[in-house]
């Protein structure tokens, strides 16, 4: 690089396969001839998926922890070694289509006030995987992106505000403002990240992203989802290495998000609903991974 970078592109790698390599070159194919600056931050995956980093040598930087140290804080680790003015947290997982960080930048430079701003997010079937959400509440576990509920009954209210990216690309705006944003890839302001201190450490793996759009919007920021921008994510290539982690991450990663933000005296009844809740739904989830 001979000019300092105007994007940083930060992925955290475990065991993602040949996945990094796609997504690697998804980013080099949309910032040909821009100065960008890539952090592969990775857990200590054994599968040698980080051997992609070779071929992106002018570009990219391997950060090796010896032991999984979690998202969150791996995209904290990436930060702490770029000066971009913008960085972009992508997945391994995940691949940019044409134009989609050209969408992105446009939205985020024209709202001023905007800290982060996501694309829509497909399947690898074309499906909308529903990336832009409402806060999470009680309800979310029955009509999250994922549920029985929502798939039968996407219509119902409680549907809606869990995930909103339908009536986004409906309405035809450019952008639309939401609660919060998948982290599989967004873009965002580096001030503004630092403004916050980055992503939660605590939560090791999901809702680390719905963590991080509250507190951005607890400081004044906002964040926009952007259906003209488009990215695939062909989601749990990096879990499905181990599953029941995974599963009991969610959950409990779930419970750490009710307690901060929905809940946060101490003495309140709801705290012991949700754990024993989640706890309820995690065991399901182990029993029913042990059959697929």
């Amino acid at each position: 690089m001979t000019r300092d970078p105007i994007y940083a592109v930060v992925l955290v790698n475990y065991n993602a396969g040949d996945e990094l390599a796609r997504a690697l070159q998804s980013v080099d194919d949309e910032l040909s001839g821009q100065p960008w600056q890539g952090l592969v931050v990775d857990n200590a995956s054994v599968d040698g998926s980080t051997a992609a980093v070779e071929a992106f040598r002018d570009h990219v930087t391997l950060v090796r922890n010896s032991v999984n140290v979690g998202f969150g804080r791996g995209v904290n680790q990436g930060l702490e070694l770029t000066t971009a003015p913008y960085v972009l947290v992508l997945n391994p997982d995940c691949r940019l289509r044409a134009g989609a960080v050209t969408a992105l930048r446009a939205v985020l430079d024209a709202q001023t006030e905007c800290a982060i701003v996501g694309p829509r997010i497909v399947n690898p079937d074309g499906s909308i995987q529903g990336s832009a959400r409402g806060d999470p509440d009680m309800l979310t576990g029955l009509f999250g992106r994922t549920t029985f509920l929502r798939k039968v009954a996407p219509f119902l209210p409680a549907a809606r505000r869990n995930v909103v990216v339908d009536r986004a690309i409906v309405s035809g705006a450019p952008s639309t403002v939401v609660d919060w944003l998948s982290g599989a890839c967004m873009l965002a302001r580096r001030e503004a990240l630092q403004a916050v201190d980055g992503f939660y450490e605590r939560f090791f793996l999901y809702w680390e992203d719905a963590d991080l759009c509250r507190r951005l919007r607890s400081r004044g920021f906002h964040v926009r989802y952007v259906p003209g921008a488009l990215a695939v994510h062909r989601v749990g290539q990096s879990s499905r290495t181990a599953r029941a982690s995974a599963i009991r991450a969610f959950h409990e990663s779930a419970y750490l998000y009710y307690v901060t933000h929905v809940a946060p005296a101490r003495l309140n009844p709801k705290r012991a609903l949700a754990r024993a809740v989640l706890n309820t739904r995690c065991w399901l989830q182990l029993m029913a991974a042990q059959f697929r």
